[in-house]
């Protein structure tokens, strides 16, 4: 007998780009399964590479999508989760239609899913435990009791990577929003990747379809890539944001298409008192390439829930088409916490009701008492070099009264209007500059000649990261 493996360096904090050797190695049926089905060799990119390897058929999968595979998936990454200490593991997802309920994943692991495998979440609501209330938020979104587990879920786990050869996880979500529309929920819908507690986190090369709600939400966790996917769900589909950093730390987010009924993105960071005592922000996150479509929500938003704080997030070359917003800043008394230095370049929006839009007074709160002395404060927000066609309003800034937005910088914005508006700009309770932006800005934004606003040029940690390529090899003896 034989087992596949892959002997690879150990993956470093350093994060050093390394060429992998793949090397075949003899061993006994107690230490790895032998694939059963016979797959293709193939190459993936990931941040670190696995020394053995399973099918999923090999603990009794079924891709006939309608057998729930709830107690393979749950057998084979339970399996493999002894090699976390032997360099790894990975669970290849061949192709064919896989119902399953929630499952944990664990460290120093690789789910891949081959092109053609799809996922599917069960809609039999025994298969999806139910978990606390996040702590930063004291209380569940669509019922007070709790969470439903996400589809994939994983907590205090290092070096996770959830990827394939574009292959499909499809939440079915439509079960979850009728119920939602219908006011039948008894705990909040479920989210499809959902990692807390974490890091060292890629989520790559994917297409993810019909979340119940949330797509992808790191919570509490670090050192996160988010690359590649293709995130669908329809534009009037509830709560369905496509990714959600949240509390975390070093998060990279590059070459993602998002076409959702929610926010593309939402950075987010804890609810009112809860997420002021937890105090963990969002911070150090770069979002790059992003193409978004999502007529009722924002291509990014940070907040409404940002009460541990959001700070140092960088946007760059990023494409909005009919989207009600692009970069916009939702919050509230209440918050407490801040929103500071973001830095945005490079917006090509088509289609928008508004470019800039700041929200003071986002109604969304978690308990009516509510603390009216926990003001935010939203400082150094940056953009520049916009071109924006077909817009209804270039601008809706509305700070707090006795709380203004401060240090709001625009500069080199081409806004085109879809007819003329006797205000295209509405500004209450900011202070800030513009530079070379047409239409004219609101007087409390006033001109400044020659003036670029701030972008950073040093990297973030998660930048420096490189990908290995990690190989599976077919081979039994």
């Amino acid at each position: 007998m034989s087992r596949q493996s892959m002997k690879t360096p150990r993956f470093e904090n350093s994060y050093v780009i390394g060429v992998i050797s793949v090397v075949l190695i003899l061993g006994s049926v107690a230490e790895c399964r032998i694939p059963s089905g016979k797959l293709n060799n193939f190459d993936y990119p990931a941040i670190s590479c696995r020394k053995h390897s399973a099918i999923l058929t090999d603990f009794g999968g079924v891709g006939d999508g309608k057998t729930s595979n709830t107690k393979a998936f749950k057998s084979a990454i339970t399996n493999l989760s002894q090699y976390a200490n032997d360099g790894g593991a990975q669970l290849i997802v061949p192709p064919g239609k896989w119902l399953t309920g929630s499952f944990n994943l664990t460290s120093h692991f690789t789910l891949f899913l081959q092109k053609d495998a799809v996922i599917l979440g069960s809609q039999d609501e025994s298969e999806w435990p139910q978990l606390p209330v996040f702590p930063s938020y004291g209380r569940a979104k669509d019922a007070p009791a709790g969470w439903s587990s996400s589809l994939i879920f994983g907590t205090n786990l290092t070096d996770v990577v959830i990827t394939g050869n574009n292959g499909t996880i499809d939440g079915q979500g439509s079960y979850w929003w009728n119920k939602f529309h219908k006011h039948q929920l008894k705990i909040t819908r479920p989210n499809m990747i959902e990692l807390m507690y974490s890091n060292k986190i890629q989520i790559s090369n994917l297409t993810l379809v019909n979340s119940p709600a949330w797509f992808v939400h790191p919570i509490y966790s670090s050192d996160i890539i988010i690359n590649g996917l293709t995130i669908l769900a329809p534009i009037d589909s509830p709560n369905t944001d496509g990714i959600d950093p949240d509390s975390s730390t070093n998060v990279r987010i590059e070459d993602n298409y998002i076409v959702s009924g929610d926010d593309c993105i939402a950075i987010k960071s804890g609810w009112d008192a809860y997420g002021i005592k937890v105090g963990k922000p969002s911070q150090q996150i770069i979002i790059r390439r992003l193409t978004c479509i999502s007529p009722d929500s924002a291509m990014v938003a940070l907040g409404s829930e940002m009460s541990g704080g959001i700070q140092d997030v960088r946007v760059e070359d990023v494409t909005a088409i009919n989207t009600q917003s692009a970069v916009r800043i939702k919050t509230a008394v209440g918050r407490g916490a801040f929103v500071k230095d973001i830095f945005v370049k490079g917006m090509n929006l088509n289609t928008m009701k508004y470019v800039f839009w700041m929200t003071g007074d986002y109604k969304s709160h978690p308990d009516e008492g509510y603390d009216p002395k926990a003001l935010p404060k939203i400082s150094g927000i940056n953009y520049r070099d916009v071109t924006a066609k077909n817009v209804t309003y270039a601008a809706k800034l509305e700070g707090i009264s006795n709380d203004p937005f401060t240090g709001i910088c625009i500069s080199n914005a081409t806004i085109e209007m879809s007819a003329q508006k006797k205000l295209p700009w509405n500004c209450t309770d900011v202070a800030g500059v513009t530079s070379n932006v047409s239409p004219k800005p609101c007087e409390l934004l006033p001109e400044k000649e020659k003036l670029d606003c701030s972008f950073p040029s040093d990297k973030l940690p998660i930048e420096n990261v490189q990908f290995k390529t990690c190989s599976y090899q077919n081979s039994v003896f």
